[in-house]
């Protein structure tokens, strides 16, 4: 507490920079992270596949994955670029005060006179500035789902699809806001300079919360979920679980098609109800057992343990914040750097407090995508060992190939952006080549997609 209270008392310096300091992070780490793409696309000019592929790969294929990666590079530059130009431009109009009043106006004019203190403002203020983010990222969201993904033939998507999921978006950001944010600014203000012990408790709740609304009341507004009918499959993954002892509750086919071919499997659920996903597109581009084998990897993180220790470690991160938040929640100079003379919003601290706090988060997501590739290395031993070494590895070369994903990755841009091997890696370690095809040419997109749940 003490070391806290003085970096609190070091940094709230009349004049000090925080413009300046904010947009210079900014700046430098959209340059760092330009130089990484730059090293990344001289890989995607190669002509020939590594070697472990070489006898999975065609030419043609490789040439249209290595288009497909030049392709994405090149619209992650332009996204980055237009998500540096608003960012430098938000500080530099002063969006935020801007904002602010113009949500105090909306309630001064059209809500009862007990729905116009900070925590009320505030609400309007975070829903003002998500729909007005959304508004601004519409030309890059739409460019990538219609014209990039459209291109390769991987969309799925209808623009009425595309509108339809945003409003729901939009409807859950209206309806989970308020009650959220009104219990993380009444923490604070009610529990003075200790608040972050209680933020923490707070933060955990709010995920089993959520944890347990997922399947019931978010997840069948966006997909349908049907159980897994009896067969061959459902037998393997039942009879996996219970050698795992696994606590299975249910297993259900997700209609991830509808949408694009993506492919994937993850589980969710509290520690002794459990629900196994599967995408449909999974099960119809790979054999039973190659889907046993990807959902012997889901289960060996859970039975190794990884998903109880990234629990624990995000519980941590989050304490860190919150601790760290403190330092800055009274810091006078950096709200009036921005514009915030009389007024010390909560909420915009928080949303400051974040640009600065941006560098050191960068070096823990280096450091947690370092821990996630042991994580996933040692899930694919797991599923080794319980004799499915053949099968995940054709699984996971059919699922690059028919997605067309990256076949070579330069180190330092796969340290810094990756959560997961590639595949090269994964092959390598699990000790398997081949001297013939197992797959068949891309025809369609799958990819085991990073949700924050527990996949492939």
């Amino acid at each position: 507490m003490d070391f806290l209270q003085r970096l609190a008392k070091f940094l709230d310096r009349p004049l000090f920079p925080w413009k300046k300091l904010i947009i210079g992070f900014s700046v430098a780490q959209y340059l760092f992270e330009g130089y990484l793409g730059y090293r990344q696309y001289q890989l995607l000019k190669k002509t020939k596949p590594p070697q472990v592929l070489e006898h999975e790969v065609s030419q043609e294929v490789y040439d249209k994955s290595q288009a497909y990666g030049r392709a994405k590079a090149k619209y992650t530059m332009f996204s980055s670029l237009y998500s540096q130009i608003q960012n430098i431009a938000f500080i530099h109009y002063d969006v935020l005060p801007k904002l602010w009043s113009f949500a105090g106006n909306l309630l001064v004019r059209f809500a009862p006179t007990r729905f116009t203190g900070e925590i009320s403002q505030s609400i309007v203020f975070v829903l003002s500035f998500i729909f007005l983010q959304q508004i601004l990222s519409l030309p890059t969201s739409i460019y990538h789902t219609f014209v990039l993904e459209e291109k390769f033939g991987f969309n799925k998507q209808t623009p009425k699809l595309f509108i339809t999921d945003m409003l729901k978006s939009d409807l859950l950001a209206v309806v989970l806001t308020p009650p959220i944010l009104a219990g993380f600014l009444s923490i604070i203000k009610k529990t003075g300079n200790q608040f972050f012990y209680y933020l923490f408790l707070f933060g955990a709740a709010l995920q089993v919360f959520m944890i347990t609304i997922y399947p019931v009341a978010i997840l069948p507004l966006f997909n349908k979920l049907s159980p897994l009918q009896e067969g061959k499959l459902k037998d393997g993954v039942e009879a996996l679980a219970k050698k795992l002892k696994f606590p299975l509750h249910e297993l259900y086919v997700i209609d991830g098609s509808k949408r694009s071919a993506h492919s994937n499997a993850y589980f969710f659920g509290l520690p002794w109800k459990k629900h196994i996903v599967i995408y449909d597109t999974l099960i119809e581009k790979s054999e039973t057992e190659e889907v046993v084998a990807v959902l012997a990897h889901e289960l060996g993180h859970w039975s190794l343990g990884h998903t109880t220790k990234l629990f624990g470690i995000s519980q941590a991160h989050f304490f860190y914040i919150f601790a760290l938040f403190s330092v800055f929640i009274n810091n006078g100079s950096l709200y009036r750097d921005f514009g915030f003379i009389t007024e010390h919003p909560i909420i915009i601290g928080f949303i400051l407090f974040s640009d600065v706090l941006s560098p050191m988060d960068t070096l823990i997501k280096l450091l947690m995508n370092i821990l996630s590739r042991k994580f996933e290395f040692e899930a694919d031993a797991f599923a080794r060992n319980l004799g499915y070494k053949t099968e995940l590895a054709k699984s996971l070369i059919k699922l690059q190939i028919q997605n067309l994903s990256t076949m070579d990755a330069d180190w330092m841009f796969a340290s810094y952006h990756f959560s997961h091997p590639i595949l090269t890696e994964r092959l390598k370690a699990l000790d398997w080549s081949s001297d013939k095809k197992i797959a068949p040419e891309a025809t369609e997109k799958t990819s085991a997609v990073t949700t924050g749940r527990d996949e492939l």
